[in-house]
């Protein structure tokens, strides 16, 4: 028996397997349609080779941490399993492109486009590394656009395989195959050299190498040898990126050469420090105007975050509420807005306004902050009381928000409320040719 018959098998009548996709690399890639719910799923089997070096235990109890991630820019995992002796995980279906595709269609990005991409999979890794997940293999292939969202996928798998390994140290076979430690072209030197003590930071150097490439067309390192690969990420300086193309803005120049540093500690120490930096970039020709989906999201967020700031600064210098934890200075909880359209691909941009908004708001002075891994367990809730959320989070305020998409562009609501006694203090909604209160 093959192995698709073999997984028709043990999936049983619950999917129909269509066909096989190509570009596995660890494992065999299987579309397949979720009989009860009519929806397609890939269905991903690892190779024989690789699950025979593996503790199925271990790597079972890797994959529960991963299958806790639900956030937008990251493809979710629904289920896990094993067919024979080998272990089989499914995820959604994303339509669109990957990432790889895009590249090799268009060569470099536009760097408003690049910017965009990589703030999406900076707030992955953001939330990601906020639950202790590191991804381990950020590459082109694992980065799907699907309408106009980036999306990361794979996540945990890489670091899963290498901790339910049974016999430590580097393999070449899949080191090349980008399963065991990762991807050579787009591997930290530290976790090339399999030291233990790899953290999340390795996914930054990770995020460096992926955004050269799309600013660039190539990764910071060529060779087609594996060798030479690996060495060149532990011994070799990359040229500069400005110095390839020299319209990159400066801030975004200095990000990406940063992110290549040797040493972890001399890269951007967290992806909110990537997600803050990619903000402060001004790109070519932006200017303002309507509000627009797609290359005008960043106006959007910026709109919403001056309007919401006014009236915390208005309430900031008149009102100095007592918190829930005793302290004389306003305490505060961003929640993450709502998608109120129900388009999916527009989860991304109601994350990103609450991102930033929490960002701006923790710059004011005696301001707390509450942390935005503990706001977003109220994310995609309805039924809210800000009651609820002020003694939860042990803050006296909360910024809530919404987010719809009309045609072209968009609409966003917000307000604050006293969590004392869910008593409404400031509310406004934005859209096109809209400027906040006054």
């Amino acid at each position: 028996m093959d192995l698709r018959d073999q997984l028709q098998t043990t999936l049983g009548a619950s999917y129909t397997i269509d066909r096989e996709l190509a570009g596995g690399g660890m494992s065999r890639v299987f579309l397949a349609t979720e009989v009860a719910l009519g929806r397609q799923v890939v269905v991903k089997v690892l190779s024989p080779e690789l699950a025979a070096e593996m503790t199925a235990e271990r790597f079972a109890r890797e994959i529960q941490v991963v299958a806790r991630l639900q956030q937008a820019n990251i493809v979710p995992l629904l289920t896990a399993g094993h067919t024979g002796d080998v272990p089989f995980y499914t995820m959604p279906f994303v339509e669109g492109l990957s990432l790889r595709q895009r590249l090799a269609e268009r060569g470099t990005l536009a760097i408003g486009d690049a910017i965009g991409i990589l703030r999406d999979v900076a707030r992955a890794l953001a939330y990601a590394h906020d639950a202790g997940v590191v991804h381990r293999d950020i590459k082109p292939e694992n980065v799907l656009i699907s309408g106009g969202a980036a999306v990361v996928t794979d996540f945990g798998i890489a670091k899963a395989i290498s901790v339910a390994r049974t016999q430590p140290g580097l393999s070449p076979t899949l080191t090349q195959a980008g399963s065991g430690i990762g991807t050579p072209a787009y591997m930290a030197p530290e976790q090339a050299a399999g030291d233990p003590s790899t953290d999340h930071r390795a996914d930054v150097y990770s995020f460096g190498c992926l955004a050269y490439e799309l600013l660039t067309g190539h990764p910071p390192f060529r060779s087609h040898s594996v060798h030479e690969l690996i060495t060149a990420h532990m011994t070799l300086t990359a040229t500069p990126v400005r110095s390839v193309r020299p319209e990159i803005p400066a801030g975004l120049a200095t990000l990406v050469d940063r992110c290549l540093e040797k040493r972890p500690d001399r890269r951007p120490q967290s992806a909110r420090e990537l997600l803050d930096t990619l903000d402060a970039v001004s790109t070519p020709g932006s200017r303002t105007g309507d509000v627009k989906v797609g290359s005008r999201r960043g106006i959007a967020v910026g709109i919403t975050a001056a309007a919401i700031l006014v009236g915390l600064g208005w309430l900031v210098a008149t009102r100095r509420a007592p918190s829930a934890a005793g302290a004389s200075d306003p305490s505060i909880a961003v929640i993450p807005f709502v998608n109120v359209g129900g388009d999916s691909a527009q989860d991304y941009l109601a994350d990103g306004i609450g991102d930033e908004l929490a960002t701006a708001i923790g710059k004011l002075p005696g301001v707390h902050l509450a942390a935005r891994s503990s706001a977003y367990r109220f994310r995609g809730r309805r039924d809210l009381d800000v009651r609820e959320i002020g003694k939860t989070l042990r803050v006296n305020l909360v910024v809530q928000g919404a987010v719809r998409r009309l045609g072209d562009q968009l609409r966003i609501s917000a307000q604050l409320s006293d969590a004392s006694n869910g008593r409404e203090l400031w509310a406004d909604g934005l859209g096109p040719g809209e400027h906040g209160p006054g």
